[in-house]
Order: C-alpha cells, then structure tokens, then sequence
C-alpha cells in the first residue's frame, strides 16, 4: 500500500499541531514522521501513519515522557 504524499502534508502532530517530517529508510519506504518540538516519532504501518501519542517513539535521545502510556 502506498502513501498519498497530498494527505501527509495535511497532517498535523497531534500533540502541538505542528509540522511533521517524514523519515525513509535506506530504500527510501516512509518509516515515521517526525515532531521535532515533540521530538517524537509517529510510525508508518502498511502505508498508515499511526498518530497516536501512545505509538510515538523519542527521537534524539529524548526521553519517553510524551509517550509513555497512561497506567
């Protein structure tokens, strides 16, 4: 399945509604997007980005506390 690039510019961390950045692999397959004021990264999953604070994983070496889940 294949990434409507029209609709990711649309998106909108669902944090800060800021700007996000879409991260590729070395085959150049969209991975993530990117909060960088967040500094927290969405997946991609079959095509579908996952926007859910619970799915997001620190990027930078920053820590977890926006995603870490409720307990």
């Amino acid at each position: 399945m294949s990434l409507d690039h029209r609709l990711i510019d649309l998106l909108v961390c669902p944090l800060c509604k800021g700007a996000l950045e879409m991260r590729r692999d070395a085959e150049l397959r969209p991975t993530d997007l990117l909060c960088r004021a967040d500094r927290l990264a969405f997946p991609i999953r079959d095509g579908i980005p996952v926007m859910l604070e619970s799915e997001a994983a620190p990027i930078d070496g920053a820590p977890a506390t926006a995603a870490t889940p409720a307990q």
